[in-house]
């Protein structure tokens, strides 16, 4: 939903699965933003099936984006499906967010082991590639909650996932 975040819902004409599919341009479906010039969005579908994305699809799309600009930053779906793990893959850097229940911190878990065992990283190697940086964001959190036991402390979530805290 970062789209509406960005305050570009209803700009959203093309999206990555466009692209993709060869039916648009890169150009063609990034959104500028309206108050950040060199802020670009390439919004993912929301109608298309996921399953439509290959690795070498998603590869050449990402390659296209680092040709013109310093960053790219993927904002995947929760959980391991699909998109979340193309993101994954590519990933040289991964911030995974989390909020302070056991059910989303065992997800978030879940991408840590994608990331550690699945990347492209992992799959080049030690020799050939460093391990992809990973850090944790933690969402929705409440200091009196932990506190009264109910929701986990962001010590626990540390210790839990066995990545540093960057942000809360």
């Amino acid at each position: 939903n970062l789209d509406i975040h960005l305050g570009c819902e209803r700009r959203v004409i093309f999206d990555f699965v466009n692209v993709l599919m060869d039916e648009c341009t890169l150009h063609q479906a990034l959104l500028k933003d309206k108050r950040e010039p060199n802020l670009s969005m390439l919004a993912a579908s929301q109608t298309r099936d996921k399953e439509s994305l290959t690795v070498d699809g998603v590869e050449r799309v990402l390659a296209e984006l680092a040709k013109n600009f310093d960053y790219v930053v993927l904002d995947s779906p929760a959980g391991i499906e699909s998109g979340a793990r193309h993101a994954m893959y590519f990933a040289d850097d991964a911030i995974i967010v989390t909020n302070p229940e056991l059910s989303a911190c065992r997800d978030a878990d879940k991408m840590v082991g994608f990331i550690w065992s699945k990347s492209r990283r992992a799959e080049l190697g030690p020799k050939d590639a460093e391990a992809v940086s990973q850090t944790l964001l933690i969402t929705r959190y409440s200091p009196e909650r932990a506190e009264a036991e109910e929701s986990l402390s962001i010590g626990d979530i540390e210790e839990l996932l066995g990545l540093p805290v960057v942000g809360v």
